[in-house]
């Protein structure tokens, strides 16, 4: 594996538990584990949420393994702590990942025109797109976040179903006001993570 990229250890992600509609601890995976360790049995289940993605942790880890989990990826990748190479003479190192691209002949076609070549062309394409479409690619992925963690935890709630149309319609009102009734630390985190998905350019939605 290439680990000229900047990697994301274990560590430096963090992570939210629930005991039923009650935020019980927060932060990196060991210190979550610790924290869910003291606390004991409780008598709602445990759910473990990612606060990237809003996905569920399937089992909520020991401590002694989100210590072995958080230790299997440093915190500093080697790449980056080695000094970068000096720059050479010639066309510089872009980093550039070969893989399968499957078109129509006129597609290729029209590709091969454009100054550069087909590899140019659509390099020039995608950056074009991402920053035609940054503001939705947003909005999408904190909607999806958002809809990952209230699936999971409070799909038997009163308006869930209204709460997901409204969540996926960027009505930030009407969201709000589906959600009121539930419990206040799934709403607190809820909105947390649904925030980019209200967002516009021209500021909150």
């Amino acid at each position: 594996m290439n680990t000229s990229h900047t990697e994301i250890s274990t560590a430096e992600l963090t992570y939210t538990a629930f005991a039923g509609g009650l935020r019980v601890a927060g932060g990196p995976l060991a210190d979550v584990a610790q924290i869910l360790a003291a606390l004991g049995a409780q008598e709602a289940p445990i759910l473990v949420f990612n606060d990237a993605t809003g996905g569920l942790v399937d089992t909520p880890p020991s401590p002694e393994q989100a210590q072995t989990l958080a230790a299997r990826v440093p915190a500093v990748s080697p790449a980056m702590s080695t000094p970068a190479p000096a720059p050479s003479v010639g066309r510089p190192r872009l980093g550039v990942v070969a893989r399968e691209v499957t078109l129509l002949p006129r597609h290729w076609q029209w590709l091969s025109a454009q100054p550069g070549g087909a590899s140019a062309a659509l390099r020039r394409l995608v950056d074009e797109a991402r920053r035609t479409h940054a503001e939705r690619d947003v909005q999408r992925a904190a909607a999806e976040r958002a809809y990952r963690f209230m699936s999971a935890i409070a799909g038997h709630e009163p308006g869930f179903e209204e709460a997901s149309r409204a969540l996926f319609a960027h009505d930030a009102a009407k969201f709000a006001a589906c959600i009121g009734p539930w419990p206040q630390d799934v709403q607190a985190y809820l909105q947390t993570l649904a925030r980019g998905a209200f967002e516009t350019a021209g500021g909150q939605a």
